[in-house]
C-alpha cells in the first residue's frame, strides 16, 4: 500500500514519468481465444457420472477424466467457492493462478483457461460457460471469478484477528486433500495452492490499490462451466464467509452448499486433443 504522505519531493519530470504508457506484460495474440462452438455442442447428449454436494464451511474433491465436463452450481443461496485443481496422474502439477492472471487478467470467465504450474504450464481446464457473465466490470472495479485473491487461511486469520480458526478454505482443502490421498495434514497441506475464487466479487481499491470484496451477483442456478483438458482432481471449498457481503474466516455468515456436477459427453469437442506438457527444454542456459 502506497504512503499517504510520500517522504520524497517530486521530480522536475514526474509528469513524464507517469505519463508513459503501460506495456501488456504477457501479449497473448499467440494464444487464439479458443472458439467455443465445438465445446458447446458436445454437450448435446451428455450424461451425468457424478456429483458432490459441497457442505457450507467445509470442502470436498472430485475427479473429472479429461475430455469430461463440470459445473460449481449456487444451489441455495448466494455464495462463493475456493477452487483447486491437481492433475490426477502428477498432483505436483496443480493450479498456477499467477500465471493464469498474468495471461487471462484478474477475473475469469468463458473462454479462458486455467494453466498448470510450472514445469508443464498447459492448459488444465477450460471455462465454457459463465452464467454471471452480464456482470462485468462495475463501478468499484468489482468483477467475479477472481484469480488474485489467495484463500483465507487460518495463519492471516491469526495474525490480523487471534485465535485458531479451523474452516478457513485453506484449512478446509487441507482436510478435503488429505481425506481423497491418505497423506498425513502436514504433507496434504503442502499441495494446497492459491485458487480460483468462484463467484466471488473482487477488485483493487481506486485509492489505496487494496484487494477487495463485496456480495456475490451469484443466485441459484448460476453456474460456472468447465472442461478437463486433462484428467484432473479438484476440490472446493464453500467459504465461511458465504457471499463475503462482509467478512470471511468467521461462523457469523450466511453460508450455503455449492453443488459439482460432472458430465460425460457422447464424443469430444471437434478437434479437441489433450495437450502436451510445455515444449521448454529446461536446459536453462547450461
Amino acid at each position: 500500500m502506497k504512503p499517504d504522505r510520500p517522504r520524497h519531493a517530486l521530480p522536475a519530470d514526474a509528469a513524464g514519468r507517469k505519463a508513459v504508457p503501460p506495456v501488456i506484460c504477457y501479449p497473448v495474440e499467440r494464444l487464439p481465444r479458443p472458439d467455443l462452438t465445438p465445446y458447446l455442442a458436445a454437450r448435446d447428449g451428455w450424461s451425468r457420472v457424478s456429483q458432490v454436494l459441497i457442505p457450507p464451511r467445509e470442502a470436498a474433491t472430485f475427479a473429472v477424466p479429461a475430455g469430461h465436463f463440470f459445473r460449481i452450481i449456487s444451489v441455495e443461496g448466494p455464495q462463493v467457492g475456493d477452487l483447486n485443481l491437481w492433475s490426477a496422474a502428477n498432483p505436483a502439477e496443480r493450479f498456477f493462478s499467477g500465471k493464469t492472471r498474468a495471461l487471462h487478467g484478474t477475473h475469469l470467465s468463458a473462454g479462458d483457461r486455467m494453466w498448470s504450474s510450472l514445469p508443464h504450464l498447459r492448459p488444465m481446464a477450460l471455462i465454457t460457460e459463465d452464467t454471471l457473465d452480464w456482470y462485468g466490470f462495475d463501478a468499484f472495479g468489482g468483477a467475479v471469478h477472481d484469480v488474485i485473491g489467495t484463500r483465507c487461511d487460518p495463519y492471516t486469520h491469526n495474525l490480523l484477528s487471534g485465535g485458531q480458526y479451523h474452516h478457513c478454505c485453506h484449512s478446509n482443502l487441507t482436510r478435503a486433500f488429505a481425506r481423497h490421498t491418505g497423506l498425513p495434514l502436514a504433507e496434504a497441506e503442502l499441495a494446497v495452492h492459491d485458487v480460483l475464487n468462484v463467484f466471488m466479487c473482487t477488485g483493487f481499491t481506486r485509492d489505496t490499490g487494496q484487494y477487495f470484496m463485496k456480495a456475490s451477483p451469484v443466485r441459484p442456478g448460476d453456474h460456472l462451466e468447465f472442461f478437463a483438458e486433462i484428467d484432473l482432481i479438484g476440490a472446493l471449498s464453500a467459504c465461511p464467509g458465504g457471499d463475503c457481503a462482509a467478512e470471511h474466516s468467521s461462523d457469523g455468515a450466511a453460508c450455503h452448499p455449492l453443488l459439482v456436477e460432472v458430465f460425460r459427453p457422447r464424443q469430444a469437442p471437434a478437434g479437441w486433443r489433450p495437450p502436451a506438457a510445455n515444449g521448454y527444454d529446461r536446459s536453462h542456459g547450461l
